[in-house]
């Protein structure tokens, strides 16, 4: 007799994650028998290809998750916070992408290459999934803390425009059209952000700039960004008390998020160690040679799924530290396939023998 797949449900199909999402499901092993994809009700009805399948979409309604294993939240916090307890009242476990419960100590906090086994310890039915920042840095963090244990980091990211959302994504588009056509612009105070006009979810230009700010303010100055940083690190890591400093910074790059970390362990750590080590941990790559100026950039790893690891550094003043630059897709791993993967370590418990 076959095995029954789990049926999954997409919730927040239609949005900009959600798409990434439908095209991760079909490029993937398939684990999924049944997939219903789950908007609002004005995109109800919408026909999305999954699997090289059409589906129509359905409204987001209690009786959608009947029959469900799996439902993925792609959807904003709010709306999570809602459906997430009835998709699991209705016996699915849900999976959330949104920020709505990271924190909560009754939901684990999952990176299946870090802590998958943290998937089973879930009392309230919901699995939560990382800020895009974090798991931009996490999975490489992760495989040296297993070996060096790791005490300390100190962050600096570079957080592309799409993590702002769409408006995000349309905003510089529309900035970097604003300011391409005028080769005189920003050698004058100023002259760039009157060129751009609207400023949309930045509080300045991003166009030809760097902004030192993403996220909401929080208490002492510090954003809402890197306090996620921090926060969610401790909480992946099973380290309440590792130290974190972050500051994240917003650059004019579409999809990507870049960071620098300086990492400190309980060990010694040489540079070519860490480098053979990352090398061989599943969700990394390293592309690491200076004399050749190979290095990993946003233009050159976005739509791809590692964390993409470079300037692989001992610290020169502690060889128990180091320095790295990183990239990685913060809509994919940063978002849909770090979802798609805890749905997939799910799936198991319904198909093992």
């Amino acid at each position: 007799m076959s095995k029954r797949l789990p049926t999954l449900a997409v919730v927040g199909a239609t949005g900009a994650v959600g798409t990434v999402m439908l095209g991760i499901l079909s490029e993937r092993e398939n684990v999924w028998g049944e997939i219903r994809l789950v908007a609002s009700a004005r995109s109800a009805g919408k026909v999305l290809r999954v699997r090289g399948e059409d589906v129509v979409v359905q409204a987001l309604t209690p009786e959608v998750f009947d029959g469900v294993d799996v439902a993925m939240f792609d959807v904003p916090d709010e709306i999570s916070k809602e459906w997430a307890p009835i998709a699991a009242a209705r016996g699915a476990v849900a999976v959330d992408n949104s920020g709505a419960f990271r924190m909560d100590a009754d939901v684990p906090l999952v990176v299946p290459e870090v802590n998958a086994d943290q998937v089973r310890n879930r009392p309230r039915g919901i699995i939560s999934n990382p800020n895009c920042t974090t798991l931009s840095m996490i999975v490489a963090i992760g495989a040296l803390h297993r070996t060096y244990g790791v005490k300390e980091l100190v962050v600096s990211s570079y957080q592309a425009a799409s993590g702002a959302g769409q408006e995000g994504i349309d905003v510089l588009r529309d900035q970097m059209a604003a300011v391409g056509a005028d080769r005189s612009l920003a050698e004058k105070a100023g002259d760039v952000r009157e060129a751009v006009g609207e400023l949309g979810p930045f509080p300045a230009p991003l166009a030809y700039n760097v902004v030192p700010w993403a996220g909401s303010l929080k208490d002492d100055g510090w954003s809402s960004e890197e306090l996620k940083v921090r926060n969610e690190s401790r909480k992946i890591l099973g380290l309440p008390d590792l130290r974190v400093n972050a500051t994240c910074v917003r650059v004019p790059v579409i999809t990507t998020h870049s960071l620098v970390v300086h990492a400190t362990f309980d060990s010694e750590v040489a540079a070519d160690d860490a480098r053979k080590l990352l090398g061989e941990s599943d969700g990394v790559q390293v592309l690491d040679d200076p004399a050749k100026a190979e290095f990993p950039t946003p233009a050159d790893v976005v739509g791809t799924d590692p964390t993409w690891v470079g300037r692989i550094r001992q610290s020169l003043d502690d060889p128990a530290s180091l320095d790295l630059f990183l990239c990685g897709d913060n809509l994919r791993k940063g978002a849909a396939l770090n979802t798609a993967q805890i749905a997939e370590v799910v799936a198991k418990e319904f198909t093992k023998d």
